[in-house]
């Protein structure tokens, strides 16, 4: 009789991003905070990164929820192999979009679905081309004291003014670059057993 009953989903983030995003499926959740270390690896490409920090944030708190269906993701910014993350600061922010104006980085967005009880687990990726524009330094200044997107990957806080920065974006999965992959999240929550497009 248990087994009938749908898991709960816990979305492994405490980014307001992500939990607006997963709101949008309209399938009740709850959130944690994932107790994981996101420092690099000596080494570690950008895209190896995303991947293992969003499967390390799903399985640290599906230890905790072990009957639940956790989501983890994350961002990292691919700008020729080197990784950019969150600048938190104004200062690395001007210099994260110097580095960037006039080139093409890969947003890597990727996406883990972990439940410990049914042994369920999948990740994915969506990678997102971003083609910047060849922003003058008083544009980075103005862009950042009116946005402070000091809490996302590269800077970029596309869903507000940041899309003043940019020639093109590039992806299958339109959500993935404001951080979680909805296409994706939505394919690997079917195959864990949560029901989308339900009744109402």
């Amino acid at each position: 009789m248990q087994d009938s009953a749908p898991r709960k989903l816990v979305l492994g983030s405490t980014s307001a991003y992500r939990r607006e995003l997963l709101q949008r499926l309209r399938v009740p959740f709850t959130v944690a905070a994932p107790d994981v270390d996101e420092t690099p690896r000596l080494g570690e490409t950008p895209l190896a990164l995303a991947r293992r920090l969003a499967l390390a944030k799903a399985q640290a708190v599906a230890a905790q929820h072990p009957d639940c269906v956790v989501i983890g993701s994350d961002q990292v910014a691919d700008l020729d192999g080197e990784p950019l993350g969150k600048p938190g600061t104004h200062e690395r922010a001007v210099a994260q979009l110097q580095k960037m104006r006039g080139k093409t980085v890969v947003f890597q967005t990727a996406v883990a679905v972990v439940c410990q009880s049914s042994g369920f687990c999948q990740e994915d990726v969506a990678p997102v081309r971003v083609v910047f524009r060849d922003l003058s330094d008083a544009e980075i200044e103005n862009y950042l004291r009116a946005e402070t997107p000091y809490d996302c990957a590269g800077s970029a806080k596309s869903e507000g003014l940041g899309i003043a920065l940019l020639e093109s974006i590039d992806n299958d999965d339109p959500s993935a670059l404001v951080g979680l992959p909805l296409i994706r999240t939505s394919r690997m929550l079917r195959a864990a057993g949560i029901a989308l497009l339900g009744p109402v």
